[in-house]
């Protein structure tokens, strides 16, 4: 046996269906044994559509992606998909080839020294130099990817080392002493917690990405309890987005109900998030009420570090809530739920209806049509805020997009990963015509493995979210965002890769549009012509709190503080 069937043959026995992945000289010898291997391989056209599709792989299903790629041009196509998956928590193995041990650091060709440059940017990466270490490598690599923190591993192995004889053994054990992660969460701790929250008058609980697999756990808890839930945008779907208890998500275009909960809060009991800059605004302003938060995560490095913690609690979100669970009672929550339902009631997410169609709309007229039953995969700019706020999601694993990064182009590599993941299920891809176009080349993906995914996009002819902010903080001097005059007709597109292409430029033919997608036998490409100046509001302006947000345009401006 050789190096590359010993690879093969160790990631069957972690489990591995699919592989995501690109051909290229130095990992010729791993496809040329794939091509006796049950393992299934999706081959994609760019690297970094095949990265993207393995985080999408794992987040939807809850698996290990896998994604393989040549050395060189190749790894470096991985950097962006890694980092994605490194700041969304996200276990993805990543597996490339390297040119022969002897060439590497001579500058051969297609060589690079993707250790090095993957090192911030991933969990944990190895160089295999000992054929007969693959095994091992291979099972500390979906450990350390799968438990504790989730993220990205990346596992780097000489051309030689693949065609070098295997004579070691599959049967090893994991011994990584300096890595055991905490997963039961403290129980004085959690007493701790517990009594917080019973003397609260106003407490909230803020859920992020690190809960989605307490989702059951999550929704016994609140329900139990009476507390107000807020969901982060990577924590949409970990609590139903229909349920009385969710005020919706927090942020810079988060609801001004979510908002003002954890601006006026006195105890936040947040679980399975960081506390990044997008949900905060300026830190010291941030819940200037609270006199305890309670910060349950998984990594020990996350609590304190952004917002101060008064009850730290670090474990993994299903065990710390079963324990929670135990110990909870009903709160007495009816004098703040009456000033939080003032706040919902009068402040709902809303637009301003216009002659022009609105990617609002449209993402709403698909919620209704599907009644929010589908997986919604983004790219990143308006169309993926518009997407948060207009589809809810009512189960978890099932709104898919770059929280931490916001990496473009996500959108269509998501849905093709998502539909693998999860091939019974509609997979809609909300997308802008900007972020769309940074990795189109993966229609001929969609074509050739018959994936049936829906692509709408929200095609306003300009860079949306860059415009927004050129218009609010740039005195409207838009530079280098207009891309109407370049676009191309994406509907024809489509129809040259052999998909269906749809086209919606009129709001009295969007429910005939929304019909066409979803009606149709396999993949369509949707482009619907939406209004150019369409700002996405709420909006804490980046730095400011949450008395700063602002509910509307300027020009049509209500400026409402907490």
């Amino acid at each position: 046996m050789k190096g590359a069937e010993a690879l093969l043959r160790a990631l069957e026995r972690e489990g591995v269906e699919v592989i995501f992945g690109h051909p290229g000289g130095a990992i010729m010898p791993t496809y040329d044994a794939l091509y006796d291997s049950p393992i299934r391989h999706i081959l994609v056209r760019h690297e970094q559509g095949g990265v993207h599709a393995a985080t999408a792989y794992a987040r939807a299903s809850g698996r290990v992606g896998v994604v393989m790629a040549t050395s060189g041009p190749g790894a470096l196509n991985l950097v962006t998909g890694l980092a994605d998956a490194m700041m969304d928590s996200t276990p993805v193995v990543a597996i490339t080839g390297n040119v022969p041990r002897a060439l590497i650091g001579t500058d051969a060709f297609q060589e690079a020294d993707v250790t090095g440059v993957t090192m911030p940017i991933t969990k944990h990466n190895y160089l295999v130099q000992d054929v007969n270490e693959i095994p091992r490598v291979v099972k500390e690599a979906f450990h350390i990817a799968a438990t504790g923190r989730p993220g990205p591993v990346l596992i780097d192995i000489p051309k030689d080392v693949q065609l070098a004889e295997f004579t070691g053994s599959f049967d090893v054990r994991l011994d990584l002493p300096g890595y055991k992660p905490t997963l039961k969460g403290h129980p004085k701790q959690i007493e701790r917690a517990l009594d917080a929250l019973e003397k609260a008058e106003r407490p909230v609980l803020m859920v992020g990405g690190g809960a989605q697999h307490a989702h059951a756990e999550l929704l016994a808890f609140a329900e139990k309890t009476g507390l107000p839930v807020i969901t982060t945008l990577m924590g949409l779907g970990a609590f139903p987005g229909n349920h009385p208890l969710w005020l919706g998500m927090p942020g810079m275009h988060g609801t001004v109900a979510a908002n003002r909960a954890i601006h006026h809060a006195d105890v936040i009991l947040a679980i399975g998030l960081r506390f990044d800059d997008r949900v905060t605004g300026k830190v010291s302003r941030f819940a200037p009420h609270a006199h305890t938060i309670i910060h349950v995560d998984i990594d020990p490095a996350e609590i304190g570090k952004l917002v101060r913690t008064h009850i730290p609690i670090v474990g993994d979100s299903r065990l710390v809530l079963k324990e929670l669970l135990k110990g909870a009672k009903a709160l007495r929550l009816a004098a703040w739920w009456r000033e939080l339902e003032e706040w919902r009631t009068r402040y709902p997410l809303r637009y301003k209806p216009r002659p022009h169609l609105q990617s609002q709309e449209v993402i709403r007229a698909f919620h209704e049509a599907t009644g929010g039953h589908a997986i919604v995969t983004t790219g990143v700019g308006q169309h993926q805020m518009f997407a948060a706020q207009f589809f809810p999601v009512t189960r978890p694993r099932s709104f898919l997009t770059s929280g931490g990064l916001g990496t473009m182009g996500v959108g269509l590599p998501f849905a093709i990963g998502a539909k693998i993941a999860r091939p019974e299920e509609l997979v809609i891809d909300f997308d802008g015509d900007g972020s769309f176009q940074m990795t189109l080349q993966e229609l001929a993906t969609v074509v050739k493995y018959k994936l049936d995914v829906k692509i709408v996009i929200l095609n306003n002819g300009y860079l949306g979210m860059v415009r927004q902010w050129q218009d609010l903080f740039h005195a409207k001097r838009y530079s280098e965002v207009y891309l109407a005059d370049s676009n191309p007709d994406f509907a024809r597109l489509a129809e040259a890769y052999g998909i269906k292409g749809v086209r919606v430029e009129r709001k009295e033919d969007l429910m005939k549009g929304v019909e066409a997608v979803l009606n149709a036998d396999g993949p369509v490409v949707a482009e619907f012509k939406v209004y150019h100046e369409e700002g996405v509001f709420p909006m804490i302006p980046a730095g400011g709190a949450a008395e700063d947000m602002i509910l509307e345009p300027p020009e049509e401006k209500e400026e409402v503080g907490a």
